[in-house]
């Protein structure tokens, strides 16, 4: 799940990731609401600090986006053991990494960056803006689907 977050970064061995947390998300919208309260509650035993609001709010948009277009209608629900959507939370030194893992093949595509009219589209332009780097990849396995990621690097303690 990390490959892509190889490209053009420092290496991230998975091996040396301080401090992981995941969750499981059903599949209705109120999981939104719990993603963003996993994500403070875990923040805040990290003392994210800065950053703790730009990660809440590219958490919100990669969930929504995972229950909006990660779940198309025709797409067999996965069982009980597996919800559809998980949210992983990764923290290296100087580095957050937010991953939403959906069922869905398709690629993340942002909405028309001049359309400021319209009334959805512009999630993934806010996880650009408010992230250092966000990407995706496809996953392979049982469950398949793929994962968005959000990148944020992390200041250090104030000395």
């Amino acid at each position: 799940m990390l490959e892509p977050l190889r490209q053009g970064l420092p290496p991230l061995d998975p091996a040396t990731v301080s401090d992981a947390a995941s969750c499981s998300l059903p599949a209705r919208y109120e999981a939104v609401r719990e993603a963003r309260r996993f994500t403070r509650k875990t923040c805040e035993q990290w003392d994210m600090g800065d950053r703790f609001g730009d990660v809440c709010l590219v958490v919100s948009e990669l969930v929504t986006n995972a229950l909006r277009h990660g779940l198309p209608a025709e797409a067999p629900r996965l069982t009980e053991q597996e919800p559809p959507v998980r949210l992983h939370l990764m923290r290296w030194t100087g580095r957050l990494v937010c991953a939403v893992r959906d069922p869905s093949h398709d690629s993340p595509v942002t909405g028309e960056a001049n359309d400021f009219s319209a009334e959805s589209g512009r999630g993934l332009l806010l996880v650009e803006s408010f992230s250092d780097s966000w990407g995706w990849q496809p996953m392979t396995g049982a469950f398949g689907g793929k994962v968005v990621w959000a990148l944020f690097r992390l200041r250090g303690p104030a000395v």
